[in-house]
């Protein structure tokens, strides 16, 4: 399927650049005719810095965080992002003070859950919460309401990709968003008009990357 991949680039960083790979593709509650692959500003260090410099500026000068919540793998760019909201400077709200950085789990439920240890870096403190992907906007949901549940205060959301059908884009900070991608669709399961139309499914995608189904 990568035979098929191209390139988009943020424009004001380059730098920062994902493949999208035009196929079929199947969440467990969404499927769409491209897939976006994160993964490599999630794991390379060197532009997971890059990441964080774009995804802190919205908050440099005006919102106090505590606690940065990390989902779908996203703890490099976390870190890193904890030091640019934390860097030195009189105009940056929250120069010299610490910032956590912690992941929900699942429980044996199925339920995002926070271990007791962390429980106090998130009762009561301001929330940044930090996500690869919002395409249907399950996942983040999901995310809000273990914010919620614990007592955390949510002070902004950030994506690496936002989907524009998504409810509360307007409150997500993006570095791409589904207009970046031409021709981008996503449908609900059994509205799906690749389906109606007998394309088979080329992967099943999730946080965690893609899996082919028709090799």
């Amino acid at each position: 399927m990568e035979d098929k991949a191209f390139s988009i680039s943020l424009a004001k960083n380059p730098v920062i650049s994902v493949n999208v790979i035009p196929g079929h593709f199947t969440t467990n509650n969404a499927h769409s005719n491209n897939y976006l692959d994160v993964s490599g500003l999630k794991s390379n260090t060197a532009v997971a810095r890059d990441v964080a410099r774009e995804l802190a500026i919205p908050y440099l000068s005006s919102t106090l965080v505590d606690t940065i919540v990390c989902m779908e793998k996203m703890e490099v760019i976390g870190a890193y992002l904890a030091q640019e909201l934390a860097q030195d400077g009189t105009s940056v709200m929250n120069s010299g003070d610490v910032i956590y950085v912690v992941s929900p789990i699942n429980n044996t439920y199925g339920n995002l859950v926070f271990p007791d240890s962390a429980i106090k870096w998130i009762s009561g403190k301001n929330i940044l919460l930090l996500i690869a992907t919002v395409s249907s906007g399950r996942a983040l949901n999901c995310g809000i309401e273990c914010i919620n549940y614990y007592g955390g205060k949510l002070a902004g959301i950030s994506a690496l990709y936002l989907a524009s059908n998504v409810k509360q884009e307007d409150k997500i900070h993006p570095l791409f968003t589904s207009e970046d991608i031409p021709g981008y669709k996503l449908y609900n399961t059994g509205e799906c008009e690749l389906c109606k139309a007998g394309v088979k499914l080329d992967a099943l995608i999730s946080s965690e990357g893609y899996t082919e189904l028709n090799r």
